[in-house]
């Protein structure tokens, strides 16, 4: 299968379905040529679908190729595996721009207590994950292993 010659715009994309598959015609993905053809048909219409900007052809299409994609991801996709709770802490401190006294202070423990947590050699309380869980407004089972 070829690889896409011209990259489109949203606004020079056919607006029936039609058209859509006459550009690009949705088919079951067997290769990584062929993914990638339809992600990149599909990353043309993500924004004007966000923006509520797809006709009613242009919305169903691009469904039948986000199906397609989500298909071909489960079949191969690396499995990865799940993140532990500090996994997820630790995710969550970077996101907020977090320090390891910053987490002490949330935790009400020492800076020592939370530096342990943070190396994996101490595991967190049940009352160290009600705090987080209020703190970051997650699930508590987010920071359990």
């Amino acid at each position: 299968m070829k690889k896409t010659r011209n990259k489109l715009s949203f606004e020079k994309l056919p607006t029936t379905y039609e058209g859509l598959v006459k550009l690009h015609m949705p088919r079951p993905i067997r290769d990584k040529v062929a993914y990638d053809n339809t992600v990149e048909v599909l990353d043309m219409l993500v924004l004007p679908y966000c923006a509520g900007e797809l006709n009613a052809d242009q919305d169903d299409y691009a469904q039948l190729l986000t199906d397609l994609v989500e298909a071909y991801d489960k079949e191969n996709a690396p499995d990865e595996p799940e993140a532990s709770g500090l996994d997820a802490l630790k995710y969550l401190m970077e996101e907020h721009d977090m320090t390891g006294s910053d987490l002490a202070r949330i935790l009400g423990v020492d800076r020592s207590v939370a530096s342990r947590i943070l190396k994996g050699e101490r595991n967190l309380t049940t009352a160290h994950i009600k705090a987080l869980s209020a703190h970051f407004g997650a699930s508590p089972a987010t920071f359990l292993d």
